[in-house]
């Protein structure tokens, strides 16, 4: 079977239509994180459970996405598009009628399958249409229009929880994302040429018993009424169901027939990229879930207050991509990174002293240089680490990045949440306020991010460009 040759106008109708795409489901995680307090109170549910929503998301996000490698090779782009949105538009209906928590994170579950097709399709796709000359001004654009969602959605929630309930987010998303999938029954064009890989039923058990258990056990740590054994055993199943997911992916390799191909880490600017998109995306994910918890619990501030600190960074993270898109492709990536990690690693360690006295606008000010710096990061490191394979390994390397990237933010969500909950109960019985114990918990919380981060400041001195690597990539895999 093969696909329809694409037109002269089909790289710009098909990036098109799933940037808008992407920017939608993306948009729906981003007014997840404002709207969380309101379910707590609407649900009765603790902290630790509502973060679930999140954490499941993300890590129903890893355990699909390695699928992604095999869909994007067997079936064809309107296929894999159809799938993604059809059940992306299920989840987020079973959402807006949910009548309790289980059902909510049910729907959160089917929306997160959906999700977690359109990142490694729209990067595939992007790596097969561009030349390379102009892959860094391309993924600057797509960074610019998806960072819109991330700037709008907190906003846009604060606006709505206003108005009502957490479940009008929901039921704004869900008319456009069917809109969406119908647009894009209509417009999309496959491309690349679908190959008959045989699906490995083993594979797919082990990629579940692997993450699963895994985050499972890391949102355990620190827990009260439950035993010190119960998180490190969750995460002993999880090393071991990985490393014989490994194992069996190695193997299946020699038949050009592996789930999920690992020969992608025989690059090394692909393996450096992916070590520091995981560990930006620790920090990144941590972050973005604590800070809008903190400033409505510790500083008192409405929703919509909240949405309104968060906009500026998301705005000027996507003004700024363009620009980083087009700096990469004349300078390359080192003289991008390099400064912007520094810069995270001086808003976290400013995070971890802030106070009931520090101001509002410092506050802000600290989000819109994280969001910046990290601006500067994800475009080189995306088109750096896909650009440096070789073109059959494409599918597969976008579905290593966005497994990486759900696993690390699902085990920096609960590793953070749960640092921050531990230590704020451990400071109550002296803490003057509960606000005052909240910010306890946040000061070991950011400098856990920061910690963590110290890796990513030093990967970012081995980025180079993927030129230096590819034509020995492509005898590696030939």
């Amino acid at each position: 079977m093969s696909a329809a040759a694409p037109g002269p106008d089909a790289p710009r109708g098909v990036i098109g239509v799933l940037i808008v795409a992407a920017f939608v489901v993306i948009l729906n995680e981003t007014t997840m994180n404002v709207a969380l307090s309101s379910i707590m109170a609407s649900l009765g549910v603790t902290e630790r459970t509502a973060q679930w929503l999140t954490t499941a998301f993300l890590l129903t996000m890893a355990v699909v996405i390695p699928v992604t490698g095999w869909l994007l090779d067997r079936l064809t782009t309107r296929q894999v598009f159809t799938i993604a949105m059809t059940t992306f538009t299920l989840g987020t209906v079973v959402c807006a009628l949910a009548p309790g928590f289980p059902a909510l994170l049910i729907g959160r579950i089917v929306q997160a399958s959906g999700t977690a097709v359109m990142m490694p399709l729209l990067m595939t796709t992007v790596m097969r249409l561009v030349p390379s000359e102009t892959r860094g001004a391309m993924m600057g654009n797509i960074s610019m229009v998806i960072a819109v969602a991330p700037a709008i959605g907190p906003t846009l929630s604060g606006v709505l929880l206003q108005l009502g309930s957490w479940r009008y987010v929901f039921c704004l998303v869900a008319p456009v994302a069917a809109v969406m999938l119908l647009l894009g029954r209509r417009r999309l064009v496959n491309v690349g040429h679908p190959v008959d890989t045989p699906l490995d039923l083993i594979s797919i058990p082990l990629t579940i018993l692997a993450f699963g258990p895994l985050v499972y056990g890391l949102s355990l740590i620190g827990a009260e009424h439950v035993a010190w054994w119960q998180p490190w055993l969750a995460v002993g199943i999880g090393v071991g169901a990985l490393v014989a997911f490994v194992a069996r992916q190695l193997v299946l390799q020699g038949r050009d027939a592996a789930f999920l191909d690992l020969r992608t880490f025989t690059v090394s600017s692909f393996t450096v990229s992916v070590v520091m998109m995981a560990v930006a995306m620790m920090a990144l994910f941590g972050t973005i879930i604590m800070l809008p918890l903190l400033l409505q619990r510790a500083f008192g501030l409405a929703p919509l207050q909240v949405g309104l600190m968060l906009l500026p960074g998301g705005v000027a993270m996507g003004l700024l991509s363009p620009v980083v898109g087009r700096l990469y492709d004349r300078l390359g990536p080192r003289v991008l990174v390099v400064p912007a990690s520094l810069a995270v690693l001086a808003v976290f360690a400013f995070l971890s002293t802030i106070s009931l006295a520090t101001p509002w606008w410092a506050v802000m000010a600290s989000h819109i240089l994280l969001s910046l710096g990290f601006a500067c990061l994800f475009t080189p490191l995306f088109t750096v680490g896909l650009g440096s394979l070789p073109e059959g390994l494409y599918a597969h390397g976008s579905a290593v990045m966005g497994a990486t990237q759900q696993v690390a933010g699902a085990a920096g969500t609960a590793v953070f949440v749960t640092i921050f909950a531990t230590q704020s109960a451990a400071a109550a019985p002296t803490a003057p306020s509960e606000a005052a114990a909240m910010l306890v918990g946040a000061h070991w919380a950011f400098l856990g991010a920061g910690a963590i981060w110290t890796a990513g400041v030093v990967c970012s001195f081995f980025v180079r460009r993927p030129a230096e690597e590819l034509a020995p990539a492509e005898d590696a895999h030939a």
